[in-house]
């Protein structure tokens, strides 16, 4: 009885048991790699407060340089068109993406 009891659980292990874990790990990799609706609802609201900080930047950099002709803001240059661009670029993907989400 026990010789035929150990190979009959070592084909089982073998034929079931190994693929049943692989394919459960491949499908746990697989959904953890994705983003859910909440971390696209997070990003999105974090680059609106980017953008938004930015945008107040850029008016502080502003009034104290008007007060101060001395001041010299951190940033190189505020207000770059290449920045710009690129969050034009960035808000024209994202409303494609609600687009076709919605």
């Amino acid at each position: 009885m026990d010789h035929t009891l150990i190979p009959l659980a070592a084909i089982g292990a073998i034929f079931v048991g190994l693929p049943w874990v692989v394919l459960h790990y491949i499908t746990k990799w697989k959904t953890a790699a994705t983003l859910t609706s909440g971390d696209e609802a997070l990003l999105e609201e974090l680059y609106q407060l980017a953008k938004r900080l930015d945008e107040r930047m850029d008016t502080v950099e502003r009034l104290v340089s008007a007060d101060h002709p001395d001041f010299h803001p951190a940033r190189l240059t505020p207000d770059r068109e290449t920045d710009n661009q690129q969050l034009r670029e960035l808000d024209r993907l994202l409303a494609d993406r609600k687009g076709i989400s919605q």
